[in-house]
């Protein structure tokens, strides 16, 4: 990476209007740390649930159903909002909007805290939902701006390790605080001082170009891909819990939103600063990441979400073991992100490791898909470990490879591209395999009755006499190995996708740099 050195540093991100300042090492490191707190607050509102989310759920009363919305609302708040972060990081200082979605966070995070219905509890994750659609696509997008695409395999493997941190951490200290006297409740308002913390370093850190342009927000456009994106969702959250796969309203609810996107797509087609430029579509390294990235998506969220479950009602685990047995996929991960980042800066060569973790992703899956309640511990470590390296090679890598391919102006598109079709990849994988697990569940528990898998109540299974309990057990590691199994086909088809992507040799330029190159004119410090 190209460097200034003199007496005096620049501030991070000073520009004039016809050049940007190169980033010292360390100016770099400033500006990443705030970014990778962020991040790390991000990750831990998600996974610093996972484990608690049966106590809850049984806590408040509330069904299986439940259980799967309290995941899914933030996922589909989070996918529904990227694009238009994303254009707004286009548009404004994305310094102001990372502070706007960690605000979101904090607000969420207290209402969740303090929720005393379930009904409370999932409006606040609309609010999580909202600071996670920021902080997917700012992060990834000022790491661009600052960092050239040669570059950023090391500092991938920082985010590796972040993000493993974070998850590993997260249902760690998830089981703990269940299992202590502090409770569930803990649980959100635990990363408030992370918050906070990311907010007060950021202010102090990051400082970054604005660009002079006329304004022009794409509001229809923005309106109807959340409205369309949003309607699929509540769809595939539905279908098969409140109302068959094929009826009425199955095809009401596809009908209108297809009817919605296919009006998006025409206004797209028409603002000049449209939320989703229809031209990155042209692009094949951009149109295949974001195929690969929803295929991803739908494989990775969509089974591995229900893990911590598995462990806790089919093996009996308390939340605080869930939480450890979690730790080999994560670290299969971390080590695979890290090492896979150093190699790609040390030799400019990323496609074999997005191949490679793309034959591990349907490997780990299908492994995963043969377990029951009784699957021995060591075997499980070893399957998460696959599929934990898979994910680490596959999922940052295909961010990596868009925006190496697209001008300066269109960074924060398609990055968010990219990252909103994961998102939304995942938020279908989670309410469609969701609905699936509460009927299987219900048809297994309840044989010959009316399988409303969504309103059967989760068990607390240390309250269960052991012949109920051995049921019960049996019952969610077989429905959730089906869901694994599920997974597979999705997994082979991102393969397929990642085999089409053509290799291009990475620039070395950060994204402000291009950026100063392209409209020169443009740019206020």
């Amino acid at each position: 990476m190209t460097t200034t050195s003199s007496p005096t540093p620049e501030p991070v991100g000073e520009v004039s209007t016809t050049e940007t300042a190169a980033l010292t090492p360390r100016q770099t490191i400033q500006a990443m740390s705030g970014l990778m707190m962020g991040l790390f607050v991000a990750i831990l509102a998600g996974t610093v649930v996972s484990t608690a989310l049966p106590r809850i759920i049984h806590d408040l009363g509330a069904s299986q159903s439940s259980y799967t919305w309290v995941v899914t609302l933030e996922l589909l708040t989070m996918t529904a909002t990227v694009p238009l972060w994303g254009k707004l990081a286009d548009l404004y200082n994305n310094k102001l909007l990372i502070q706007l979605s960690l605000s979101f966070f904090v607000v969420g995070s207290l209402v969740a805290g303090f929720a005393p219905n379930i009904e409370v509890l999932l409006g606040s994750r609309v609010l999580q939902g909202l600071g996670g659609g920021g902080l997917t696509a700012l992060v990834q997008i000022v790491m661009a701006a600052i960092i050239p695409p040669r570059e950023l395999g090391r500092y991938s493997g920082v985010f590796g390790a972040i993000f493993a941190s974070a998850t590993v951490g997260g249902p760690l200290l998830g089981g703990f605080l269940v299992d202590s006297p502090l409770g569930w409740r803990a649980c959100f308002l635990i990363g408030v001082p992370f918050v906070v913390a990311a907010m007060i370093l950021l202010q102090r850190t990051l400082k970054l170009p604005t660009v002079r342009r006329d304004v022009k927000i794409d509001w229809w456009g923005a309106v109807l891909i959340m409205g369309g994106v949003s309607t699929l969702l509540v769809w595939s959250s539905f279908a098969g819990n409140k109302f068959e796969w094929a009826s009425g309203w199955s095809f009401a609810l596809v009908g209108a939103a297809l009817v919605v996107l296919l009006a998006a797509v025409l206004v797209e087609r028409r603002h000049p600063e449209p939320i989703i430029p229809m031209d990155l579509f042209r692009n094949r390294t951009v149109t295949l990441s974001i195929v690969a990235s929803a295929l991803v998506g739908v494989a990775m969220f969509g089974g591995s979400v229900f893990l911590a479950q598995y462990f806790q009602i089919a093996q009996g685990y308390t939340p605080t073991k869930a939480g450890l047995m979690s730790l080999p996929m994560i670290l299969g991960m971390m080590v695979a992100s890290t090492i896979a980042g150093g190699l790609i800066t040390k030799y400019g060569k990323w496609k074999i490791y997005l191949v490679v973790g793309s034959i591990l992703l349907p490997i780990g899956l299908a492994l995963f898909g043969t377990i029951d309640a009784h699957t021995s511990k060591y075997l499980l470590w070893s399957f998460m470990i696959v599929l934990g390296v898979g994910i680490g090679l596959v999922m940052q890598n295909l961010v990596l490879a868009a925006q190496n391919d697209v001008p300066a102006r269109e960074l924060g598109a398609a990055t968010s591209a990219v990252s909103f079709f994961r998102s939304m990849g995942g938020t279908i994988g989670v309410s469609v395999l969701g609905a699936i697990l509460a009927n299987k569940v219900a048809e297994t528990l309840n044989p010959g009755g009316a399988s409303s898998g969504g309103g059967n109540a989760v068990p607390n299974i240390a309250e269960l006499p052991p012949e109920i309990r051995a049921i019960v057990e049996n019952a969610y590691g077989a429905a959730t190995a089906d869901l694994f199994m599920m997974s597979v086909p999705f997994a082979v088809l991102a393969l397929v996708a990642v085999l089409f992507i053509k290799e291009k040799a990475l620039l070395t330029t950060s994204g402000a740099e291009r950026r100063a190159e392209e409209e020169p004119d443009k740019l206020d410090a």
